[in-house]
């Protein structure tokens, strides 16, 4: 029987571990041909051999710096010569560093904004007209502190809130070439990458890592850290027809963990 993603292509920016890793693995699983675009090689390998092995089509993979414009031209040519299509865009790239603003410096705040803002953005427009050949769906993965400010979290939290914005203007023009766009807040989700903010955090407060994860959950009121997978379940969603009318949202997948009403 025919699925809804079968033959469909996928590009997934940090692809290759974490919530990123856990989109591919669900859009992989409904039939898609997945991309999966990272930096390192060897990451790139791993990600697409667990894939394979679960019964998912095989992973292509493209290892690129998407903190480099050449880098991310050459993942758009990628999916132009092997695949001719992009039904799907999902961007997860991105670590920006958390801390003490006095010690964050201007190296920190280039490469926050470098991999995740500027990255997604120079994806969006490389890729943009074979999404609306597709009539495709972007997925932007942003994160809560682009409606929650944290003074130990400002580079995070100003990618974020910029990332946010973006995506809504597209969304806008997404209406008019028929390419949905949305994003995905997730709260604190357990991945390697949420270990190093926590103890980035814990550094700049002084106090120990556990600490810092236990006063997390205490402060946000909810039972767990999330999981990739949590994430993944909304992506997938959010890239088929059935959400078709969904369009220029954010939604918060963190527990309930946001405290305003935006």
């Amino acid at each position: 029987m025919q699925r809804e993603f079968d033959g469909k292509v996928a590009v997934i920016t940090g692809g290759s571990r974490g919530i990123g890793q856990g989109i591919a693995s669900a859009l992989a699983a409904e039939g898609a041909r997945t991309v999966l675009v990272a930096s390192s090689e060897d990451n790139l390998r791993v990600a697409a051999r667990a894939i394979a092995h679960s019964g998912a089509p095989a992973p292509d993979t493209c290892a690129a710096d998407l903190r480099r414009p050449d880098a991310c031209e050459r993942v758009a040519q990628h999916v132009h010569e092997r695949h001719g299509r992009c039904d799907i865009l999902v961007n997860s790239a991105g670590a920006t560093r958390a801390g003490a603003f006095q010690k964050l410096d201007e190296e920190a705040w280039q490469d926050g904004f470098g991999l995740k803002f500027f990255g997604c953005v120079r994806l969006c427009r490389l890729l943009w007209p074979l999404l609306e050949l597709a009539k495709g769906h972007v997925v932007n993965v942003i994160g809560g502190a682009a409606r929650t400010p944290d003074p130990e979290f400002l580079i995070g939290g100003a990618v974020n809130a910029a990332m946010w914005n973006f995506s809504k203007g597209l969304a806008a023009l997404g209406k008019r070439g028929g390419v949905n766009v949305n994003a995905i807040l997730p709260g604190i989700t357990e991945t390697d990458r949420v270990q190093q903010l926590l103890q980035q955090r814990a550094e700049a407060s002084g106090t120990t890592m556990e600490a810092v994860r236990a006063a997390t959950l205490a402060k946000d009121g909810i039972a767990r850290i999330g999981r990739p997978e949590d994430v993944a379940a909304l992506a997938v969603f959010l890239c088929s027809e059935r959400a078709r009318h969904i369009q220029g949202t954010a939604i918060a997948v963190d527990g309930g963990a946001t405290p305003g009403l935006y």
